[in-house]
Order: structure tokens, then sequence, then C-alpha cells
């Protein structure tokens, strides 16, 4: 394994303490094959290690600081809640529906309104011109 920065490794440190204390640990095997394979551990598993470390007493309180420290700068990741209920992406606007039942009851052939109507059952958004139009369609009426 090949260190990016020289210096002092606090992880394989801890790991190869943590070995010597538990050495029929599964876990703490695994943790150090899989530093060793990827040279790097998750910081769940840096947590678990931690926590393994803790409780041996010949540990130097510095390292235990030190891998502290690195969890605590690892970035935690959430997973998002499966959305409770899909809505649509559309939502109708009833007044709009009411405006075009109003314009066809009185004009039912109108071409504008019969194309706005049929945007609107499926689904599809009228622009603010289409709106508009439609607006004063009924505006007409009264």
């Amino acid at each position: 394994m090949e260190n990016k920065k020289p210096g002092v490794d606090i992880i394989n440190e801890v790991l190869e303490a943590c070995i010597l204390a538990y050495p029929v640990s599964s876990f703490i095997i695994s943790l150090y094959k899989q530093y060793i394979s990827r040279g790097w551990l998750t910081k769940k598993q840096l947590q678990g290690l931690h926590g393994k470390a803790q409780k041996i007493n010949d540990l130097a309180p510095g390292k235990l600081a030190a891998l502290e420290a690195i969890i605590n700068k690892m970035p935690t990741r959430y997973k998002s809640e499966a959305p409770t209920e899909v809505k649509p992406l559309y939502q109708k606007d009833e007044e709009t529906g009411k405006l075009i039942q109003a314009v066809l009851q009185k004009y039912p052939q109108h071409k504008r309104v019969l194309f706005l109507q049929s945007k609107y059952q499926n689904n599809e958004p009228l622009s603010s011109s289409e709106l508009t139009d439609l607006k004063n369609f009924a505006r007409m009426l009264k």
C-alpha cells in the first residue's frame, strides 16, 4: 500500500493495535484486509474501529483522538427517504376547467377553446397567453 502523504498512518497503527488486542476478531481482521487492499475505510467502519479501540487500555489517547478527528472530518452521507405519495407533474387547475366548460356551454364549436380543452384533458400545462385568452373568452360571455 502506498501512502499519498508521507508520515504517520494512524489508522494502520490503530488497526494493528486492535489486531494484537483482539487476534480472533473477524471484524478487525476484515477491516485490516480492506484497509490494506483499498487504502481507506468508510466513516462507519472507522467508527466501529474507534469503538473497539476505546476498549484497549494500553493504546495512546492521542491515537484515539487522531482517529476521532479523521472520523469527524469525513462527510456524513444521508439516504433520502422514499416519497410516500407519487404526485403528478402537473396539477389541473379547477378554475381553468370551469372556464373552459362555461365557454363551451355557450359556444360548443369554439375551436380555440376546444384546443385548450384537449390540452387541459391531456394534463398539459397551459401557457400564460393561453390562460389570458381563455379568461378573455369567459369575460366576453358575461
